[in-house]
This record gives C-alpha cells, structure tokens and sequence, in this order.
C-alpha cells in the first residue's frame, strides 16, 4: 500500500470524526491517564487491515497495538486479535475510524475469499473492480488480495479498458481499438468489453489482447470461449454471485470480476472491549 495516501486518508477520517475534538473522552479522561483494551472478532472471519488500524494510533501518538496474528488469517467469534495499549484519550478518539476502516476491510477479505474458494480446483481467477467506496481504493483493493482475490487495474489511467460507451463513441470495436493502440504506450494491453459472438469476432479481428464477456448467458459464453480459442485472455463480468462463478468458471474463462466484493460488502463485526486502567 502507499502510505502517503493511506496516511491522507486516516488523517481525513479523525478530522471527520473529532474536528473540534472528542468533548465527551476528553471530559471523562484525564490526559495522562493509560489503559489497555482487547480488540475482539464477534464474528467469524478472514481479518485485513491490522497495519492500517495500527496506524490511526501511531498518527494520534502514545499508543501501542500488539496483533496477535496477521492479516489473511481465519478468526472466530471471540478470538482476541490483539491489544492496545496508552493514552486512554488517544485510544477512544481512534477507536471508531480505527474499527470502521479494519472492520471494512476484514469484510472484503471475507467475502472474497469465500468467491475464491467456490473455484477451488479450476484455473479461473476472481477479479476486483473500480466499484469502490470513493477515497478508499487502496485499502479495499489491498483488501481483496488478502481474501485471495486479484485486482483488475486501479484507476482510469492504470489500464486500457474499452466498454460500451466508447464504442459507440467511436463507431465500433476496431475503431476503438485502433484510437487507443495510437493513444497509449505500446506496452499497454487493450481490454474490450463484447455483449454478443459479433462483438467477440469483432474484437478478435482487431486483435483485443482481453475480451471481456459482459452479462452473457452461460451458453453464450462457451461459445465465445471457444471462439477465443486462447487468443486473447477472457474476463466474464456483469451481476456475478456466489451461486453462480462456479458454473461461470467451467466455461474456460479466465477471471471473473465481482463487483459486490467491494460496493456492497458487509462489514466484518470487530471492536474494543475490555478497557482496562494501567
């Protein structure tokens, strides 16, 4: 992850939450006062984000927190996942944005990882998508490659991805092509999204280096796999779910992209309890 943005990020959330300050903390607590508190799943997981909830702290100062294990690891409702310790103001200022953003990204990995154990023994891979919560992609992605999930490109300028709009901005599949072979470096592959067998020919003919099969029906699919005949890397994409990626990956393609890995996800439950004066 790159630190400067997730720090820019943190930052922004404790403005959020405490612009002014934490009145009711700072009303109770005494300034010098330290205490300690467990941070605890109350449901069964898959845990990411542990160095991003370690950081609010460090951000606010005074603070230590122990893991006890690592991200990517399995928990159960009641595990101790680890502990803080310090400054007890610091501590219940962080404790909401520090929980919010663990407990998002737990939720992700969680999810993802149940997508990518659904195609255990094929070759398919599950893709992320820009379907993002806005100022959060970093960690949600880094989120999803924790749950055993790949990300597909990060942003408008990380990769070439041609969808529908831009074809019939251009006219057709091979018009687009050829503006963005023009366009874009050379080392660049061009992505394009198809929603018939015309299309996948179409874009076969201007040479895709992946095709992206958008809401096609599983018969349709193979047809355009076998199409394809591994000329161009395949990509399905278009309202997956878990009941259906396993059918979907016995196609032949090459990744599927989930969308609900990160706009829709629930929150894995994780919080601090215990609080203890030292």
């Amino acid at each position: 992850m790159n630190w400067l943005v997730v720090d820019k990020i943190i930052k922004g959330a404790l403005v959020e939450d405490g612009s002014y300050g934490d009145i009711t903390t700072e009303a109770i607590i005494d300034k010098q006062n330290l205490c300690s508190v467990d941070l605890i799943a109350k449901e069964n997981g898959i845990i990411a984000g542990l160095d991003v909830f370690k950081r609010v702290f460090q951000i606010l100062g005074d603070v230590e927190v122990n893991s006890f294990i690592k991200d990517g690891e399995e928990v159960n409702k009641g595990d101790i996942i680890g502990k803080v310790s310090g400054k007890a103001v610091n501590i219940l200022t962080g404790e909401r944005v520090a929980l919010n953003l663990i407990q998002r990204m737990s939720g992700i990995a969680t999810l993802t990882n149940k997508f990518v154990k659904q195609l255990e023994g094929t070759n398919t891979k599950i893709l992320d998508t820009r379907k993002t919560t806005p100022n959060l992609r970093v960690l949600e992605k880094y989120a999803v490659k924790v749950g055993g999930g790949v990300n597909h490109r990060y942003n408008l300028s990380d990769g070439i991805l041609i969808k529908d709009n831009h074809i019939s901005a251009a006219g057709n599949i091979k018009e687009a092509i050829l503006k963005v072979r023009k366009y874009s470096p050379f080392v660049r592959k061009v992505e394009v999204e198809v929603e018939s067998l015309d299309q996948v020919k179409e874009a076969l003919q201007a040479e895709a280096d992946i095709i992206m099969l958008d809401n096609m029906d599983i018969y349709t699919m193979k047809k355009a796999v076998e199409l394809i005949n591994n000329r161009a890397i395949i990509e399905a994409s278009g309202n997956m779910n878990i009941n259906s990626i396993k059918e979907v990956a016995s196609t032949g393609v090459d990744y599927i992209s989930v969308g609900s890995l990160t706009h829709s996800v629930k929150a894995l439950d994780i919080s601090l309890k215990n609080l203890r004066n030292i």
